[in-house]
């Protein structure tokens, strides 16, 4: 079995969520059920099937928790960084467009784009692993290939 590399704080985060799931979430929404069936009839009871519906979503979701947390190794990222490996904070700027991203590099289940986090296994992430600060490569952003230069890794 292969271990997607994943932070100490990663691995704690999806251990919260999951706790909060199984000791809260879960045992509401089963109160939830129980009031629901209490109001009789169940094919025409809007709030029981809401409930049920909720708790497959968290049944799902604790499920998909335990799959990532088994499947996690902690890998602690030590700096300082020379090259771009899990943990580093990576900046890349556009050779044409003089435009530039900074993105810490972490494992796929701690991955949130939005936030200036990106997945190794991401085709960016494979494309600047190894790199050091002053690289350049080429990449496909959906685009066209462009071409980009590690201007900062920390």
């Amino acid at each position: 079995m292969s271990y997607a590399p994943i932070s100490r704080q990663g691995l704690a985060k999806l251990k919260e969520e999951l706790e909060k799931l199984q000791t809260k979430d879960r045992p509401d929404v089963i109160k939830a059920i129980e009031e629901a069936r209490a109001h009789g009839d169940l094919s025409e009871n809007a709030e029981y099937h809401a409930a049920k519906e909720r708790q497959g979503i968290i049944m799902s979701r604790i499920d998909e928790l335990q799959v990532k947390i088994a499947g996690s190794q902690v890998v602690e990222a030590k700096g300082p960084f020379n090259k771009c490996v899990f943990g580093a904070t990576v900046t890349v700027e556009n050779v044409d467009t003089q435009q530039s991203f900074t993105y810490t590099l972490v494992g796929p289940y701690e991955s949130d784009p939005e936030n200036g986090r990106i997945s190794i296994a991401t085709p960016i992430g494979k494309a600047v692993l190894g790199l050091m600060e002053g690289d350049s490569f080429i990449f496909d952003r959906g685009n066209g290939e462009e071409e980009f230069e590690i201007t900062s890794v920390r």
